[in-house]
């Protein structure tokens, strides 16, 4: 039997503590324990991006990141981008308008990237070329949009701040 470890952390904006086992994979953490349903488990091997989430500002695989490690960390997960006031954060928007978004599957994922690297864009004031929004969003697997609809939502993203 595991012994259970205590870890304080904020997500979407709420601050939480929990008992976990310290084996606990973020992913089954996430979906699991706190029921947020929109990180989605894809290859479980860091490779597609479904499982992307946002710690501390930075785009992270949840399938390979242990959920001790939150302790102390603010996490947002796709649940957390759209507020009562406003639903949709500006780049779902763009991915909807775009028509970026086809089974939905690797969506959580890619719109948790852009966001991160759009306010880290943002903090820099710079605005990407397109090769820096392709590169951005390398390790995402979508198999359904061919990535040209994602790219230019992204692109459209970073235009409008």
């Amino acid at each position: 039997m595991y012994n259970m470890v205590e870890i304080n952390f904020i997500i979407n904006g709420s601050k939480m503590t929990k008992r976990i086992k310290p084996s606990t994979l973020l992913v089954d953490f996430i979906r699991d324990d706190l029921k947020l349903k929109g990180t989605k488990v894809g290859c479980m091997e860091g490779e597609c991006g479904a499982c992307t989430i946002i710690i501390d500002g930075t785009a992270i695989n949840s399938c390979m990141y242990l959920a001790i490690n939150i302790n102390g960390k603010n996490v947002t997960t796709i649940e957390g981008l759209g507020t009562v006031e406003k639903p949709l954060d500006l780049v779902q928007e763009k991915m909807i308008a775009h028509g970026a978004i086809q089974c939905g599957f690797c969506t959580s994922g890619v719109v948790m990237t852009t966001k991160a690297f759009s306010e880290k864009c943002k903090n820099e004031d710079k605005i990407p070329t397109r090769d820096e929004v392709k590169k951005s969003l390398e390790g995402h697997l979508c198999r359904c949009t061919g990535y040209i609809k994602i790219i230019d939502a992204a692109e459209a993203v970073y235009k409008k701040q």
